[in-house]
Formats: structure tokens, C-alpha cells, sequence
């Protein structure tokens, strides 16, 4: 069924000029990295019809393996390939791929390559609905939760059938997506590995950008958006030229093949330098960025021998034994801090400067992200470098091999501390130096600019000191 021509979506509006400084805020564009284009190698495969079906095809059997695993390989976690594969490599090595790539990883993901099947033979195309559009988001950090809230009181991980269960639902979600709405819309308004990398896609070292220049001289009816009789339209509703930031492009390279211009780059850039250069912050994608800190400082505590402690102090002051109503409690207390951390840091910083609350709250919320992405890449290196002989061992038990001895680190653990606060350095230091270049480009003077970042400092000092005190503790094995 022939594909409906959509309408790209028109240029960000600039941000509303403050009055009260002379000459408003600073909206100079970033400097343009080194265009990976120029390579002759990278822009002969980025072009190649091959890209990016060549990588989907081995990530597609391991996928089809993993499932296979999960819903019939063994019962014990410890023995089961699919649980070793996914939650102890892939889900550990998932956030570093989108830091160092962006959203890469949805190029290859065997769910956008189920859906375009799926729209390919038997597809409506019906337009995405408003209420998607809208609220996507929203969905995308209500399931987030759910889905930590299901793993903790349920054991989806440590259960192999609940981990195929969840694989089961994902896919049919997708299914039904691909049947009915166009291009990736499940990929791009529904899942929740999509906002995950979308958020942590912004620190990446990776963007794809258009040449305006070009584009404004460009006659080819934005068939870098819409594609081709050759190559579909972005599979994620993204318009190259207006694009400002890469939370919704998955270098999948189709406007890269559409265009016929040659005006689609794939640059170099600073890691965490999009964040103050977002003209329209959204309060949904801030407050997914405090969610995420939340679901972090809950894991981290559910590691530790305190949670035991706690659990047992429970049951002794209220009589509550029952550990789904405890973790519930625990775990809403966990991702309000973080979100009302923030909302109390903008409420102070809005009597600084000219933005109300919420405002401050979307802008500066983007300045959490590289701490956020600092805690989440230590909480999962742990499972990696602590576990990662159970993946060897449980693969290898697949082909008859048995693996001798029963310990499962592949470093020591003062190794991993080690690890684990050098990457937390970096993401304090990229947060505070990012809320330092927000408000250095919205504020031109410096006591309005010192007034905005005074709380917001405080508060990522402060969840940067509750992480490094965490990861002083040891922590359980998840295998």
C-alpha cells in the first residue's frame, strides 16, 4: 500500500526574548563538528542499500534466541542464556551505545524492523492520532515506571518466563502499530527504550544534521522527510532541517539516501553540547530525566544490605509484611525526590529571573541528563562486570560446553568502584557545566545568571553525593 505524503513538521519557534536584558538571550547556533560524510567508507555505507539491513540481520537471530531462551531455556535465571544476554550485556551496553552513537540502536532493533514488515503487508496507514502526539511521552514514562514497579514486585528479572512475557507484550504493542499507524509510530510515541534513548541520546558524540543553506534552495518537495519510490520516508517523523536536537533520529539514513542534494551530515560534536542549545525545552522530557535518577536511586537501594534492614524495620513499626506494598511505597517516595528536588530548585530560581516555574523546570531539567546518564551507566556496569561470566557460561552451556567455577565477576570489585566514580565524576561535571552554559545563554547578566544556578547546583551536588555514598556500599548479584 502506497505510503501517504506527510507534511514535515515547520521550524521550532525561537524562545520568547526577555525584556529585561539587553540584547535577549544568546540564540547563536553551535559550531557544525567534523562531517563524517567526508569519509569516503562512511558516506559509501551510510548510501549502501545494505545499511542498516546488514546489522539487523545478526541482532535479529540474537534476538529470535534470546526469546527462545526465555520462554523455554531453563527456569533459573542463573542457568538461562536469554536472561544472561539481555539483562546482564545488553541492557548494561544499551546507554553507552547511545552515548557514544544517539539513538543508533533503533536502526537495528528487530521492533522497527517487525513493524515496517508489518506495514509493508498488511498496514493501514492511518495518520497518527493527536492524542499520541501529545501525550506520547507521557506514556513512554508511565510504562518506564510500570515496567521497574512489575520487575521489582514480580521478578521480571530474575524470572526467564517474565522476561519473555515482557518481550511478548513489547512485540504484539508492535504489531498492532505497525498494522495501523504509519511509519514507527510505536518506536517513536510508545516505547520505552525509545524515550530512554531519546533522552540520552542528546548527550551523544553523534548528530545528524542539514545543511540549510542548501535545503532553502532545495526542489525536491522534502523527500528527505517523505522518501521515495527507492527509500521510505524517517521512519520517525523527523524533518532534517529543523531538526535542534537528535532525540528522535535513529542514523537509520534515509534522508541521507533521499536526498538529492547531498545536504544530510553526520557530524562529530561535544559530548552533552545539544543540552544548551534546545530552544524549546519540554517539561515531559525533563521530568523522564528525574524519573530515570528515581528508578536508579531505587535499584541501587533494593542492591544494597540497608534495604534488608529497612524491610525488617517495616514489619516491626507498622506490622506490613507485604513487600509489593512496601516497594510501591519506596519506590513512589524514589521518583518524587528527584522530581521534586527540581520543582523546588525552579521554584527559587524563578524568583531570580523572568521565567516562571515551569519553565525553569523544562529548561534546567535537561542539565540533570549527563548525571542521570553517569548513574545509570555505573548502576549497569556493576551487573556487567560483576556478572559478565555468566554470559560466557550460559551461552557456551548451549553448545554443551560447561564452564568451571562459580564466580561471575570478570574485574574485582574495587576495580568497579573504581569505574563507577569516574564515571560519576563526569556526569556531575557535564551537569554542572551544562546548567552553566544554559544560563550563561538565556541571562546576560551575572547576578541574574549566579541567582538561576545557585539551586540548581545544589541539587546536583546533592543527588551526585547520594550516588557516590551508594556505590561505597556492596552490592547483591542480580545472577
Amino acid at each position: 500500500m502506497a505510503t501517504p505524503t506527510l507534511t514535515p513538521p515547520p521550524p521550532a519557534d525561537l524562545p520568547d526574548l526577555d525584556p529585561d536584558v539587553n540584547p535577549g538571550p544568546d540564540l547563536t547556533q553551535p559550531r557544525p563538528g567534523r562531517n563524517l560524510m567526508t569519509i569516503p567508507w562512511v558516506a559509501r555505507t551510510l548510501r549502501s542499500g545494505w545499511y542498516p539491513k546488514i546489522l539487523q540481520i545478526p541482532v535479529a537471530a540474537v534476538f529470535g534466541l534470546v526469546a527462545y531462551q526465555l520462554l523455554v531455556g531453563p527456569d533459573s535465571a542463573h542457568d538461562n542464556a536469554g536472561t544472561a544476554l539481555m539483562w546482564v550485556l545488553w541492557w548494561p551496553v544499551i546507554p553507552i551505545v547511545f552515548v557514544l552513537l544517539g539513538r543508533f540502536w533503533c536502526a537495528v532493533c528487530p521492533f522497527g524492523a517487525i513493524s515496517d514488515f508489518v506495514q509493508r503487508w498488511v498496514g493501514v496507514n492511518r495518520p497518527v492520532p493527536n492524542f499520541l502526539k501529545n501525550y506520547g511521552i507521557w506514556i513512554i514514562d508511565a510504562s518506564f515506571l510500570a515496567i521497574t514497579w512489575a520487575d521489582h514486585v514480580w521478578g521480571v528479572v530474575e524470572s526467564p518466563w517474565g522476561s519473555g512475557v515482557l518481550l511478548l507484550i513489547l512485540t504484539t504493542a508492535v504489531i498492532a502499530s505497525g498494522a495501523l499507524f504509519q511509519r514507527r509510530t510505536f518506536c517513536r510515541y510508545l516505547c520505552f527504550l525509545g524515550g530512554l534513548s531519546g533522552n540520552y541520546a542528546r548527550v551523544g558524540m553523534v548528530e545528524l544534521r542539514a545543511d540549510t543553506g542548501i535545503c532553502k534552495t532545495c526542489k525536491a518537495r522534502a523527500v528527505c522527510y517523505n522518501g521515495n519510490d527507492k527509500v521510505a520516508g524517517c521512519p520517525l517523523f523527523t524533518f532534517p532541517r529543523t531538526m535542534e536536537d537528535s532525540a528522535n533520529c535513529n542514523l537509520c539514513a534515509n534522508c541521507i539516501k533521499a536526498c538529492p542534494n547531498d545536504a544530510i551530515q553526520v557530524r562529530l560534536r561535544k559530548p552533552t553540547s545539544e543540552l544548551w542549545f534546545i530552544t524549546k525545552p519540554k517539561v515531559e522530557q525533563s521530568y523522564l530525566a528525574m524519573a530515570i535518577m528515581g528508578i536508579v536511586l531505587i535499584q541501587n537501594v533494593t542492591m544494597l544490605e540497608v534495604w534488608n534492614d529497612f524491610l525488617a524495620w517495616i514489619e516491626s513499626a507498622t506490622g506490613i509484611t507485604s513487600y509489593a506494598v512496601i516497594f510501591t511505597a519506596a519506590f513512589a517516595v524514589a521518583v518524587t525526590v528527584p522530581v521534586a528536588l527540581l520543582a523546588l530548585a525552579s521554584r527559587v530560581a524563578a524568583g531570580a529571573n523572568l521565567e516562571d516555574t515551569k519553565m525553569n523546570f523544562a529548561r534546567f531539567g535537561y542539565a540533570l541528563i549527563p548525571l542521570d546518564v553517569a548513574g545509570h551507566l555505573a548502576h549497569n556496569l556493576f551487573h556487567l562486570l560483576a556478572e559478565g561470566k555468566s554470559v560466557f557460561s550460559t551461552v557456551a552451556a548451549l553448545f554443551g560446553r560447561q564452564s568451571a567455577g562459580a564466580d561471575a565477576a570478570l574485574v574485582s570489585t574495587g576495580t568497579i568502584q573504581v569505574l563507577q566514580f569516574v564515571l560519576l565524576a563526569l556526569g556531575l561535571a557535564g551537569s554542572i557545566y551544562t546548567a552553566r552554559r544554559i544560563a550563561h545563554r538565556r541571562y546576560r547578566t551575572v547576578a541574574r545568571r549566579r541567582a538561576t544556578l545557585a539551586p540548581y547546583l545544589a541539587i546536583i551536588v546533592l543527588l551526585g553525593a547520594i550516588n557516590v555514598w551508594m556505590f561505597l556500599l556492596p552490592m547483591a548479584h542480580r545472577m
